[in-house]
């Protein structure tokens, strides 16, 4: 085990059964580590939970996806820390140890590939394999000021790891500059037809705080005449808090019927320890029942039918909007008070999970400090689009914008 708590497993010297790496494959070079959910034939995973560990055996397949990555040349790193199964966007883990924001070592690293994350924020790895399924890409990416992709769900495979609730489930990875995920996007996503993002909505969330909002606008300013130059009709909509609350309510319930489904029957036999927080969420799932269901379900398409309407037309347009609602809370957040913002939040992560989108979360700001992310969210399968757009809007000198 390496001391930095972001690794949770080196395994730099560890060969996949069956797994050829091309030494001048696109990825050759680069360092790779992989979060503690996907399944590595011969190494344990832990889902960052020592009772799941306990209570599953090493794994005998490696995941579809961490393969192809190393044949194609990427260097096998480590294992690195998530939150327990995957269920958390604060990159806390009470029993592993919390890895270390590099951006302000007082603030959280965002969660669940926390590990993968900070390993790449801190120059450990190059690409942080990652799972996303209500933000757990997009959130760290946002936090760290790194290049995080969530794809469209489906398009990437899911085999051979923990998952937490299949219908939202996504790999996605985290880089430190645009080069290096688009090369690992290249890998990993198939061949779309090809299209190009006409409409651009700049979306304005309400419930933003005051300096929050304040700041956004002045990156939607910075940003319009560059927007302007490569997409033929910007807009700015305001996104109202309403729609944000109905989209984390029924994210959040549909999410949790399917947690409940995938791990209720181990949750109720090994009887595992988790956090705080986390086994008071579990505990939530388990109380939710069919209509809480069927309701979620109805605030679901209703949240669509408005955001499919206001929002994302069609292929051709594209949302841009803050990743989350300003840089990474404070580790010293009482916890009420953090699970308040985890809804909030999810106001903003849940569009793209609901709408089974693409979205990618650019570091092109700065909130009290330290990064915030921006983002471009798509249509269903608008994956290659999307990043077209992004390698247009990204710009380093943004980056050094103090705001």
């Amino acid at each position: 085990m390496n001391t930095a708590a972001e690794i949770q497993l080196d395994c730099a010297n560890y060969q996949i059964p069956d797994c050829i790496t091309d030494k001048n494959g696109s990825l050759s070079g680069l360092r790779l580590g992989v979060k503690d959910l996907f399944h590595i034939a011969g190494l344990p995973t832990t889902a960052g939970n020592p009772d799941w560990l306990k209570t599953h055996p090493t794994p005998s397949s490696t995941s579809s996806v961490v393969k192809t990555l190393i044949e194609q040349g990427a260097e096998l790193t480590a294992k690195t820390l998530t939150d327990e199964i995957a269920y958390s966007l604060n990159g806390v883990n009470s029993h592993y140890g919390t890895p270390i924001n590099p951006a302000d070592n007082t603030r959280i690293p965002g969660g669940s590939s926390s590990g993968s994350a900070v390993a790449v924020a801190n120059g450990t790895i190059d690409i942080g394999l990652g799972t996303d399924t209500g933000g757990s890409i997009r959130v760290p990416a946002s936090y760290n000021g790194l290049y995080g992709f969530r794809p469209s769900h489906g398009v990437v495979a899911v085999d051979n790891l923990v998952g937490l609730a299949p219908g939202f489930d996504t790999v996605g990875w985290l880089t430190r500059d645009f080069a290096t995920l688009h090369r690992v996007t290249s890998c990993l996503v198939p061949e779309q037809p090809s299209s190009k993002i006409e409409r651009l909505v700049v979306a304005l969330p309400q419930g933003l705080s005051v300096q929050a909002l304040s700041n956004w606008k002045a990156i939607v300013d910075a940003l319009l005449p560059k927007l302007n130059a490569i997409v033929s009709d910007v807009c700015v909509k305001e996104l109202p808090q309403a729609m944000c609350a109905k989209a984390s309510d029924a994210f959040r319930a549909l999410q949790g019927r399917q947690i409940w489904r995938e791990h209720g029957d181990w949750i109720e036999g090994a009887e595992p320890t988790f956090a705080d927080d986390i086994s008071a969420r579990l505990q939530w799932c388990k109380s939710l029942t069919q209509a809480d269901e069927d309701s979620a379900e109805l605030l679901a398409q209703e949240f669509l039918a408005y955001w499919q309407q206001e929002f994302i037309t069609d292929s051709a347009t594209a949302v841009l909007c803050p990743t989350t609602p300003g840089a990474a809370p404070k580790l010293t957040m009482a916890d009420d008070e953090l699970a308040s913002y985890r809804n909030h939040l999810m106001g903003l992560t849940a569009p793209a999970g609901l709408a089974k989108a693409p979205q990618i979360s650019l570091p092109l700001m700065n909130d009290q400090h330290a990064p915030w992310g921006v983002s471009l969210i798509g249509q269903y399968l608008s994956d290659q689009a999307v990043l077209n757009l992004a390698k247009l809007i990204d710009d380093r000198e943004v980056n050094n914008k103090n705001i």
